[in-house]
């Protein structure tokens, strides 16, 4: 029996929802390992949960994750928002937002997985982010439409009254409380998701950015904060210079002849941040499935991170001229994560580990909750002209004769496999009808090496609707 893709983009199992994930590195009992503090989206009908989950994964690996369980439930069992944990000494410390992020409580634990204990209540505010600096002195960071920061005492929880700021960044125009108090920055908006990290020497702000005027050229024209962004200083607390994007949770994003973009995922809110893992930096995110912002997804991909000769820290997609870096823009979203050689097209592959998805607002991810090792999770509502894609396969140095779908549909279809882009070269077709779930085509050409496949649904039923659950290539 063939074996299932697994820790592909997301990375933890198909069935598993925690987002805003904050990433850390720890070593705990001789072991260095990645973990993950998050929301848990478990209400199903709105944001995050009742309690908070660790998934760790080994720096050598990060295909390979593991369920620490619950390491934390609020004091009050109120809904729990995003979190942050820093290490200090020999102590990790959890800023939990209870009563969705209205209460911030610090909790301790000698174990990075928790469970995290003796909570005392704080002053810190919405989506806390903690910077414990090179000699100890340690930073806080929160905000929701208006960022604000201070250090803290040695307790960990009280604020420095005399080190507090607001504003350290420019905020967005507030629309829920659009009395204006002089931080409003159109360019460089900050939204909500404070995380502060250490880069080069660098403090650097990492946030969720909402757009309020379009950016033509990533397919956006209306207010948009599915965007993870930066600034940079030589101080904490102040001092912040314009940074970039580094992540954008719209999917692919396909240029256009006029200079513009076309997004081709459900973009929604983001939140995450970075980290150096043996010397490779990653951008830590998350995407959204369903037709809401309740069933939220950790993502992951690679990032390159440089210093120019100014001082100036570049994130994301970098540009080179002559060995320097002259501008970033974010990285592109993959299927692949931490497979950074390509998905082994041999495999079972989900159809849930697509990165594009159009036309918009028509097909869609179904979320899945069943705790089942290996579960798929199906893009469902297909329709004539809907594209599922991936990026990227690895078919090795022998090319595959066949190709086999698992699907489901209420009238025909064809479905299409192109190569590349979901305009190239045709590779191979399959007829699908209600009178099976598993189809195979032979390849009408060879294909090795690392590429993108894309399947198009095509049909001449207006009222038919297809469900596409999984993929394999044999040789």
């Amino acid at each position: 029996m063939k074996e299932k893709i697994l820790s592909a983009n997301p990375y933890m199992p198909l069935w598993e929802h925690v987002p805003d994930g904050e990433p850390r590195v720890f070593e705990f009992n001789g072991e260095k390992r990645v973990y993950v503090y998050g929301s848990h989206d478990t209400l199903k009908t709105a944001y995050c949960g009742t309690d908070q989950v660790v998934w760790s994964a080994p720096v050598d690996d990060l295909t390979n994750w593991y369920c620490h369980g619950v390491c934390y439930t609020a004091t009050d069992g109120s809904v729990l928002y995003a979190p942050d944990v820093v290490q200090k000494g020999d102590t990790f410390y959890l800023y939990a937002a209870e009563d969705c992020g209205s209460r911030i409580m610090v909790a301790s634990s000698k174990n990075p997985a928790g469970p995290f204990e003796n909570p005392v209540e704080t002053k810190l505010g919405f989506d806390p982010g903690v910077l414990v600096d090179d000699d100890g002195r340690v930073y806080a960071f929160w905000g929701f439409c208006g960022a604000f920061c201070a250090e803290l005492e040695d307790d960990m929880a009280t604020i420095k009254e005399e080190t507090f700021r607001a504003n350290p960044i420019g905020h967005i125009p507030n629309p829920w409380q659009p009395e204006n108090d002089g931080g409003e920055d159109l360019r460089d908006a900050f939204f909500e998701a404070s995380s502060p990290r250490k880069v080069m020497g660098k403090y650097v702000y990492i946030y969720s950015k909402r757009y309020v005027t379009p950016v033509p050229e990533l397919g956006v024209y209306e207010p948009c904060n599915g965007f993870l962004s930066y600034k940079y200083s030589d101080s904490p607390l102040d001092g912040y210079k314009e940074g970039g994007d580094i992540s954008f949770n719209g999917g692919e994003i396909i240029p256009q002849t006029d200079g513009t973009g076309e997004m081709t995922f459900r973009w929604g809110n983001n939140h995450g941040s970075i980290i150096e893992i043996k010397g490779k930096w990653y951008i830590f995110y998350h995407r959204h499935t369903g037709t809401d912002e309740f069933s939220r997804q950790a993502m992951l991909e690679p990032v390159d991170v440089a210093m120019g000769k100014d001082g100036k820290i570049y994130i994301g997609n970098i540009t080179y001229v002559n060995g320097e870096p002259v501008s970033s823009k974010p990285v592109e979203m993959t299927s692949q994560g931490a497979h950074i050689n390509g998905l082994d097209a041999y495999k079972i592959i989900s159809a849930g580990y697509c990165c594009h998805l159009t036309p918009l607002k028509q097909a869609y991810i179904k979320p899945v909750y069943e705790p089942i090792e290996g579960i798929s999770s199906p893009v469902v509502n297909i329709q004539n002209g809907t594209t599922a894609g991936f990026r990227y396969l690895q078919f090795g140095s022998i090319s595959p004769k066949t190709a086999t779908i698992t699907a489901s549909t209420t009238a025909p279809f064809t479905v299409n496999l192109r190569l590349d882009s979901y305009k190239g070269r045709i590779i191979a077709s399959f007829d699908i009808t209600s009178d099976d779930t598993s189809f195979t085509a032979p390849l009408t050409t060879g294909v090795i090496g690392k590429h993108a496949v894309y399947f198009e649904f095509l049909t001449e039923s207006d009222k038919s609707t297809a469900e596409f659950i999984d993929f394999t290539f044999d040789r």
